[in-house]
């Protein structure tokens, strides 16, 4: 207890909160690294460390990579001595060692690089600042904030490399409102407005064409932006591992490539995709479509216990469905031989073992190591065979690799046994390769430029070098990208199994889920997505997003596309009096606000129906706008203002028809409002939707002690069997999209029957006051 209380005490010691302290403890290689750095840190500092310096030590021990682990004390002495007084510096410094792994450290050089004794001033940030505006000024006064700052900040970083960056970013905005003015300011050349109405309107008309300067993101324009290297330039990326032959395998595959950006969608066929995984669909694609390169969706089927022919088939149908189509269609599989050749290669280096230490003895974050790893080469190579051959039991031996990955762990498996039959390779493989073991292998096969990856595998980079460096072959390049979570749902395959198999949900599709096939159920358009991808950018950080942030770039898509049509969920009957013969046909706009792009055809009689919501017989307060005694309503597109004249109950006193008199519009006093019916529908069923989780993070023990399934909201489905929607809709296929005027927008189901159409709740028309 007392050397707990010592490792803690001294985690806080450097600025660690109590429970940041303690969440470190539990990682023992951080945690025994930085009481390292701490004990080191004290030997340069006796009087002890600030918390400034603290919270730099903290960055050292979270940054330091393996290859560098030589150079950490030096790098905590500078830290230490507050030579290195900034997270900038550090960054520096680390970056200079990564650059020279292999050489003797230069004082000078590391100095330099890393700005030791470099101390910018306010006056300095100012006078650079001001140049770097004064450049800009003609292109600034004419698209004022549309001009991307960015292009301002990135100059000043370059000039000013060790400058705090929020220093720089605020002189910055000064600068630009000294210039430019308030945001919402006019440009001088506007002239004044004679009336406030006036004004308004001529101060949207200049935001409105100031963002025409301003170009569109799109996935394209972000993908163009990321500073990724060029192909055949990977050596010059931090960590690569520079061999001896390494600039003859690059010119190899430049070779083979002509200089093609390659880059590899490789989900695993157990499952399907979800919204994180279209993050990453529009990443590969979207980063060779815009370098005019190629992706390559590669299965990694490397499981056969949990994949499944449907789950391949699912897959491949969301990657197109999102707008792209692969270059290439491969499997792991399809390089099994290869995979096979390349372990026995690593165990004639001495490089991986066979190794029978159980499963249940390698848990942990710290295993014991094997007894096996010095076994002889040909002992390892005759077991390994044995292994391919059936000769040994599932889980009496694997082949092992001799590394440590970044976290510590020790010699991953490469190979397991599994006496399972493969979808595609049959009975022929009884032993099959790990994700570290294969992945980096069949990228460098593939000849990937550019291997992008979730955050979660940055701790696997170093393997995936270490593996294409040990068996001296191509080594592409790993980049990492944050990881996107949304909350109220989960995404976990075996979650959603478990919310399947207890009736909670229908199925993978079911449209209170966030995968791929459930959104397109539910009508929401792949633009959506990528609009939303492109809204959430390429960053290292974890994004964790609501499903608001994705609802309202549906709802921007959906305003365009989807044609507008009345229907009535709740109906109430409406008796009409009227001065015209019935039934007319009435021709209304697809869209109303542009009247240009189609019309269709609505039936109106002397018996409607409307939203039991829109009648109420005694006006309940001042807000009401709708029907009652005494208080008339319009009716869209129809041209009429109905009042009441009798309310017609049955023998409970429910309200089963409303009696009213028709006045054209045109001889009418204006109506607090119009609203929307439906003469002689279409009966179809509606499906309603609310989140399928009471909680943000329903995995959360601490906000969910029951566990998720026991937080699911019992109101999030409803299902209208005999909704009114008006005739325009018949023979709407699956997937066609409508506004229903004033609910919400709706997509037809797969249910859907000649018979009677289904309708999914996509999204309302606004977003629900109540939710965050």
């Amino acid at each position: 207890m007392d050397e707990n209380m010592n490792i803690l005490n001294k985690l806080i010691s450097i600025g660690l909160s109590e429970q940041k302290a303690k969440e470190t403890a539990k990682n023992e290689k951080l945690c025994n690294l930085l009481i390292d750095i701490i004990n080191l840190a004290t030997k340069y500092s006796p009087k002890g460390l600030s918390k400034s310096t603290g919270n730099l030590l903290y960055k050292v021990g979270t940054s330091i990579k393996p290859q560098i682990h030589s150079r950490i004390k030096l790098l905590v002495q500078y830290v230490a001595e507050e030579k290195l007084n900034t997270e900038i510096k550090v960054n520096a410094a680390i970056k200079y060692f990564m650059d020279h792994t292999e050489e003797n450290v230069d004082i000078k050089s590391f100095e330099a690089s890393s700005g030791v004794g470099v101390s910018v001033s306010p006056e300095e940030i100012e006078k650079v600042v001001e140049i770097i505006i004064a450049g800009h000024k003609e292109e600034l006064l004419e698209k004022r904030y549309a001009f991307n700052m960015g292009t301002l900040m990135a100059a000043a970083r370059s000039e000013l490399p060790f400058a705090d960056g929020k220093w720089v970013k605020n002189e910055v905005d000064i600068q630009i409102l000294d210039l430019l003015g308030p945001k919402d300011s006019k440009v001088n050349s506007i002239k004044p407005a004679k009336t406030k109405v006036k004004e308004k309107k001529k101060e949207t008309s200049v935001e409105t064409e100031a963002s025409k300067d301003d170009e569109p993101r799109t996935i394209t324009s972000v993908m163009k932006k990321l500073n990724f290297h060029k192909p055949g330039e990977n050596y010059k990326t931090d960590g690569y591992v520079i061999t001896p032959n390494t600039m003859n395998l690059l010119k190899k595959h430049l070779e083979e490539t002509k200089g093609q950006v390659r880059t590899r969608f490789p989900p695993e066929p157990n499952g399907i995709l979800h919204i994180g995984h279209a993050k990453a669909v529009n990443i590969n694609f979207g980063y060779a479509q815009a370098h005019n390169g190629i992706c390559i969706l590669r299965f990694d089927d490397t499981n056969p216990e949990k994949e499944e022919e449907k789950f391949f088939n699912e897959i491949l149908e969301m990657v197109r469905w999102l707008g792209y189509e692969p270059a290439m269609i491969t499997h792991s599989s399809d390089y099994f031989d290869q995979l096979y050749e390349y372990a026995c290669t690593l165990i004639k280096k001495d490089l991986a073992y066979v190794c029978h230490q159980k499963q249940e003895e390698l848990k942990g974050f710290n295993p014991p190591p094997s007894p096996y790893r010095n076994r002889p080469i040909q002992e390892s190579l005759q077991l390994f065979q044995d292994m391919k051959h059936g000769k040994i039991g599932e889980g009496e031996a694997t082949l092992r690799m001799k590394l440590t990955l970044e976290e510590g762990k020790q010699d991953p498996v490469a190979y397991r046994i599994k006496f399972v039959a493969h979808h595609r390779t049959g009975n022929k493989w009884c032993i099959y390769p790990t994700y570290d073991f294969t992945h980096c292998l069949c990228d460098s096969i593939e000849n990937i430029t550019h291997s992008l990856c979730t955050k979660e595998f940055q701790s696997r980079r170093s393997s995936y070098y270490w593996l294409c460096n040990a068996l001296d072959i191509y080594c592409p390049v790993q980049w990492e990208y944050g990881r996107l979570n949304m909350n109220y749902t989960v995404i976990s395959k075996r979650k959603i199994l478990k919310l399947i198999s207890e009736g909670l949900i229908r199925d993978w599709d079911d449209p209170r889920l966030f995968t791929l096939t459930a959104l397109r159920r539910r009508g929401v358009p792949y633009e959506a997505i990528q609009k939303f991808c492109v809204e959430l950018g390429v960053t290292g950080a974890q994004s964790v997003v609501d499903p608001q942030m994705l609802e309202a770039h549906v709802r921007d898509v959906l305003n365009n596309t989807a044609s507008r049509t009345m229907a009535v969920l709740d109906p109430l009957k409406v008796r009409i009096s009227l001065p015209c013969k019935t039934p007319l046909l009435i021709d209304v706009p697809d869209f109303p606000s542009d009247p240009s792009r189609g019309h269709h055809k609505v039936m109106f009689s002397d018996v409607i129906y409307i939203d039991q919501s829109d009648f109420k017989e005694v006006l309940p307060n001042n807000q009401y706008k709708r029907l009652t005694i005494g208080q008339p309503v319009g009716l869209r597109h129809a041209g009429y203002v109905i009042s009441v004249t009798e309310v017609i109950k049955d023998e409970n006193n429910k309200i089963i028809e409303v009696r009213t008199i028709g006045t054209p519009v045109a001889v009418s006093k204006r109506p607090k409002a119009f609203i929307h019916w439906v003469a002689e529908p279409v009966t179809c069923e509606v499906r309603l939707y609310e989140r399928l989780f009471n909680h943000k993070n329903p995995e959360d023990p601490k906000e969910v002690p029951g566990g998720f399934i026991t937080d699911c909201n019992q109101n999030s489905f409803q299902c209208i069997q005999n909704a009114m929607v008006d005739q325009s809709i018949k023979g709407a296929k699956v997937y066609d999209k409508f506004q229903f005027e004033r609910v919400g927008f709706f997509s037809v189901d797969p249910d859907s029957t000649s018979d009677k159409l289904v309708f999914n709740q996509t999204v309302g028309l606004k977003e629900d006051a109540g939710k965050e």
